[in-house]
């Protein structure tokens, strides 16, 4: 539901009537993750998309039938290879999708506001809804906030908002959308129900680090991609709004000095384009100490060599040096500097849903993949990329 949160807010406010469907569980080759959502209103005006188009129209009939009885239903969507017109994946995944009605007297409505009013504004905050369970707990709906605070409940009394609450804060803080199991009494031990929880985070950062034509395109990709794009470097002539209009932030300062001081988490990616190594080994000394998601640096494969040697002569470690993707990018073959970005975003992405960077064809490796722990992307589940 959060994905598209900006058109859903702006329906709460004008009072419209809706039902919105929620991936809230995937399996196999599934074309979108879970939190990925389409809405019809009651005007018969849908948004948003469950599965790229294979079973959106069944999806949509559910939402109208949803506005009609006020009933909130889990529905499975899979391949039929019976009946090649049957509703179904044609990608041969699974998914399951909760479809609930948020009508002018639904008592979940207010939670459903706040959440949205949130997501619009930027603001972190986690969804937490019962997606499988007794009937009359089906789709009641918890907002946690970061600070601990909360709007709405489950359902089923204090332990379990109070268990639902924790649970979902944790993954609020890692970035994270997903579900865990528990009982009516708010127990990890003989779940009954299953809560689903959609963490909505501020987009993560891109820092680029160094003011050149390279670190323009890539500019643009970051932000195709969903981040928060900040471009770094000493010399102001060069870190210029006018030629970086789609920067979020544009930094004059000493990369090393912006990056101590500077917040970045655990979905940051820091992307060194400057090749020089009165900027670069300072910098890369605290890049690649922190707990971030990506460091990358630019240069041949003498530069890489000769920056290696510096950065033991610094005091790093094998195990921190490990983490330097130096050449930064994938071996596309690329030469302009907009090859060159996509390059540098596709080993972003591979890094963050633990590609190969291998051609698909041949390679019968998994296309969709789940890696353990947060990504870097804008939403860590999902995302955006």
């Amino acid at each position: 539901m959060l994905d598209i949160a900006d058109e859903l807010n702006r329906w709460t406010e004008e009072g419209r009537e809706f039902a919105v469907a929620t991936v809230v569980g995937v399996g196999g080759s599934a074309p979108r993750s879970p939190g990925a959502a389409l809405a019809v209103d009651s005007r018969g005006t849908a948004i948003g998309s469950v599965s790229g188009g294979c079973v959106e129209a069944a999806v949509y009939d559910l939402c109208a039938q949803a506005l009609q009885d006020g009933t909130t239903v889990r529905e499975r969507f899979g391949y039929s290879a019976e009946d090649a017109f049957a509703v179904g994946l044609t990608c041969g995944g699974t998914i399951e999708v909760l479809v609930t009605p948020v009508t002018a007297d639904a008592p979940d409505r207010p939670v459903f506001a706040a959440a949205l009013a949130a997501a619009a504004r930027g603001e972190a905050a986690a969804l937490a809804r019962v997606v499988q369970g007794p009937a009359d707990l089906l789709g009641r709906a918890l907002l946690v906030h970061p600070d601990g605070s909360h709007e709405g409940g489950l359902g089923g009394g204090p332990d379990l908002d109070r268990t639902a609450r924790g649970e979902s804060r944790a993954m609020l803080d890692a970035g994270r959308t997903g579900s865990f199991d528990v009982s009516a009494g708010g127990t990890r031990c003989e779940a009954e129900l299953t809560v689903f929880v959609e963490a909505n985070v501020p987009p993560p950062r891109m820092i680029v680090f160094g003011a050149v034509d390279f670190a323009a395109a890539l500019v643009r990709t970051g932000k195709f991609l969903g981040y928060h794009v900040t471009v770094c470097d000493a010399r102001p002539v060069f870190a210029t709004r006018a030629r970086f209009p789609e920067a979020d932030e544009i930094v004059v300062e000493w990369p090393h000095r912006y990056l101590r001081r500077t917040a970045t988490d655990g979905r940051t990616a820091l992307c060194v384009l400057t090749h020089d190594a009165k900027f670069d080994i300072p910098l890369l000394e605290v890049a690649l100490r922190l707990p971030v998601a990506f460091v990358g640096a630019m240069g041949s494969r003498r530069t890489h060599d000769d920056r290696d040697r510096r950065l033991r002569e610094a005091g790093l470690t094998d195990r921190e040096l490990a983490r330097l993707r130096s050449p930064i990018g994938l071996d596309l073959g690329a030469r302009t500097p907009e090859e060159t970005a996509l390059s540098i975003a596709a080993e972003i992405v591979a890094a963050r849903r633990g590609g190969t960077g291998r051609p698909l064809t041949g390679s019968g490796t998994p296309i969709h993949r789940d890696p353990a722990g947060p990504g870097t992307g804008p939403t860590g589940s999902t995302a955006a990329a």
